[in-house]
Parts: C-alpha cells; structure tokens; sequence
C-alpha cells in the first residue's frame, strides 16, 4: 500500500512538473543558410542559447536562438547582457555547439486580474517567481498605456525571467517573452469576476487611474489580454 502511494505521489509531482516548459539542452547537429539543425526536435517557440567551446576550459554564449518546430531553429543575436565594456562576441555558430532550449524557464512572472488568481497559480507551480510589482514599476516608469508583447519582451530581459504565465478568463496561457510566442495553454478557471486593469499589481497608491479602475469586472483586463497574439 506504501510503495502504490509512493508511486502515485511521485507520479502526480511528476506531473506537475512537466506542466510548464523546461530547459532542454542539446547540441548543432547541421548548420544551414538561414538556420541550424538541432539533435532533438523542440517546441515551436522555445528560445535559447548557444554556447561555443573553445578549450581548455573556456567557453562563452555566441548567438540566442527560436525554435521553428522539429529540429530546426534559427539563429538570432545575443542581446540578454548589453554593455559597452564587453566585447561582442563574433564566434560563427558551429555543428556541435551546445544548444540551451528555455536557460531562464525556471525564472517567470505572472499577469492575473487580482491577489486571488495570481495565488493560485504560483502555488500550483514550482518556479523562481518575480513579482508583477516589478513590471508595474517599469510600466509606470515608462508611461506604457497597456500591455503588449513588447513591453513585457523588455522587462522579461531586463530581469532574466524566461516564461510569462497569463491568467485568461478559463485557462492559462504561457508565453515565451524572446520569441513572441505561446507554448501551452493550460486549463484554469480564475473563479473571479472582478480585476485590476491592467493587471494585477499592488500600487493603488501609486496611481488609482490606471492600476485602480472604476470598471472592476473582468472585461477590460481579459480584452486586454486576447489583444496579446
């Protein structure tokens, strides 16, 4: 009865887990014109690093790369770390250079209409969570009006956060913030009726007009949200 109990513990953990994308790791198994081919197939929309050895115990990260679906990607400019002081790295991407698929997927934020959507969801998912606060900052800071692909694509690498889980009205979309791109939806009911626009954030003292709304229902939060293709 203890090693059925152990197994269906186990297997439900297991589960869980493999809810959400993780990091897959793999290496260039051809270079073409305008992509690679990679060992494994991925995930459409799945972005990632490569990583080229050169010996004697040094390597560095050349390129950023997108999942095209099977085992093809294409190659994009390394732009996670900028400063002026490092140099660019000009290494061509190489057959046999490691290839990192979600490196920041353990790092993720949430958007959710309120307090209680945003609970259930990172107590249901074992992650390195970052605030929405944090956004919140950056979009006030930045006089952003709403959400969008690119905003939040800015303030994903600014923090290194590599998954956005997005709270819609009876499921969970995941988005890949580098490429743009949703990798899974998963069923979610958010059991609520009433949200912040335009998105859950604990600054009501900072500015009642646009993170303390009159209109309280769940429209405008979920319009705003569909908009995010």
């Amino acid at each position: 009865m203890k090693k059925i109990l152990f197994i269906f513990l186990t297997t439900s953990y297991m589960l869980l887990a493999d809810a959400l994308p993780s990091a897959i790791k793999t290496t260039v198994k051809q270079v073409n014109k305008d992509s690679i081919q990679l060992a494994i197939t991925a995930t459409k929309g799945m972005s990632g690093i490569v990583v080229h050895d050169y010996g004697n115990g040094l390597s560095a990260i050349t390129h950023s790369v997108i999942s095209l679906g099977g085992n093809q990607a294409k190659v994009i400019p390394y732009t996670a770390i900028k400063h002026e002081k490092i140099p660019s790295i000009q290494t061509a991407v190489a057959q046999g250079d490691e290839v990192i698929l979600g490196n920041f997927y353990q790092n993720a934020f949430v958007l959710a209409p309120n307090s209680q959507s945003y609970e259930n969801v990172i107590k249901k998912y074992n992650r390195i969570w970052t605030h929405p606060d944090a956004y919140a900052l950056d979009f006030l800071d930045k006089g952003e009006s709403g959400i969008s692909l690119e905003n939040i694509e800015n303030f994903a690498k600014k923090y290194q956060i590599g998954l956005v889980l997005i709270v819609a009205k009876d499921k969970l979309r995941i988005l890949d913030p580098v490429s743009h791109q949703f990798l899974n939806e998963l069923s979610f009911n958010a059991g609520v009726e009433t949200a912040m626009s335009p998105f859950y954030a604990r600054f009501e003292q900072m500015s009642k007009s646009l993170f303390d709304s009159s209109d309280k229902t769940y429209t405008p939060y979920y319009q705003a949200i569909e908009r995010l293709q």
